[in-house]
């Protein structure tokens, strides 16, 4: 990986783990419903401009749109309104590794549901490996991590966010639609879906509004739902999508080292161990701790390549935060 490559692989990191203390901060003055319109509005301009300036055009208005407002519920709707709420009632750090389940959880739905997917030994145990790592990090047995249902909410987010990546391998992939061009249309349809359902989420009026507060959703908006998107492409046609997608296994553990430090979260033995499980599980089921898996034939170490889907959207574990 070239230097610059690497410096945006972490800058990318940095994002998509920052953003989960980002959100928690935000709760403190703002409701779900109004973290997540604000974020959407920044992150649309955002992307708007990129658009705009890359000449990258929406989509023809047609059925496709139909595709594309299931993927916007499945990739940011559903999933950012129930991690603002998750975090309103457990730890930033626990967030930030429960979701980073998603790519085992995508990989057990895939298997399910994709005929190209089909279940293998190193599968198997990479699935039963990951969700043992989910309990230890839930720790049932304990309360240090703040309600059951924040945590549930946090790890339906995972779940949301595999659905998301099936429904656009089956429905989107193949459509001939330009990275920025369906990351854009995305952005715009939640926002507007946001603003639709903002009545029904309650409409929470903050004596004042922190700077802490403005910061952090100007951060999650601009950086996290906007620039992380191109930054992530950009990594994708440097040094490939199974390098790009790597970022994913930093995140959690970003996501704890900032939750320590800017909010003064423990962390426990547990959720850096069920992280750690986590991460080791993700690997085995995709077949990555095969030995020779990230070589050539020469010998150098470098992603495998692989062809990208046109329509692909930005990876959670993100989240596209």
């Amino acid at each position: 990986m070239k230097g610059i490559s690497a410096l945006q692989f972490l800058l990318l990191g940095v994002i998509w783990g920052s953003s989960y203390p980002l959100i928690k901060l935000a709760g403190e003055d703002l409701s779900p419903g109004q973290q997540v319109l604000g974020r959407l509005v920044l992150g649309s301009a955002v992307l708007v401009v990129v658009a705009a300036v890359t000449r990258s055009r929406l989509p023809r208005f047609g059925f496709v749109w139909v595709h594309i407002t299931v993927t916007t519920v499945l990739g940011m709707v559903a999933p950012f309104l129930l991690l603002a709420w998750g975090e309103q009632h457990t730890s930033a750090s626990l967030a930030g590794v429960l979701t980073a389940a998603t790519p085992l959880l995508t990989l057990a739905l895939a298997t399910v549901q994709l005929r190209s997917e089909r279940a293998t030994v190193r599968r198997t145990a990479g699935v039963v490996l990951g969700f043992a790592g989910i309990v230890l990090v839930m720790a049932p047995w304990s309360d240090l991590g703040g309600t059951i249902g924040g945590q549930l909410a946090c790890l339906a987010v995972a779940g949301i966010y595999a659905a998301h990546a099936v429904f656009v391998r089956k429905f989107l992939s193949d459509r001939g639609i330009p990275p920025v061009s369906s990351a854009t249309a995305q952005t715009l349809v939640a926002t507007v879906l946001l603003a639709v359902l903002q009545p029904f989420l309650g409409w929470h009026t903050p004596s004042a509004v922190s700077w802490q507060v403005v910061l952090s959703i100007v951060s999650l908006g601009v950086f996290g739902t906007g620039l992380a998107y191109v930054l992530y492409n950009r990594l994708i046609a440097d040094i490939g999508a199974t390098g790009a997608s790597a970022v994913n296994y930093l995140v959690p553990f970003i996501s704890l080292l900032l939750s320590a430090v800017f909010l003064g979260e423990a962390i426990t033995w547990n959720v850096l161990v069920g992280g750690v499980v986590i991460v080791a599980s993700i690997l085995l089921g995709e077949d990555q701790l095969r030995p020779g898996a990230w070589r050539t034939p020469s010998g150098d170490a470098e992603p495998p390549d692989e062809k990208e889907p046109v329509a692909q959207t930005a990876p959670a574990g993100r989240e596209v935060s």
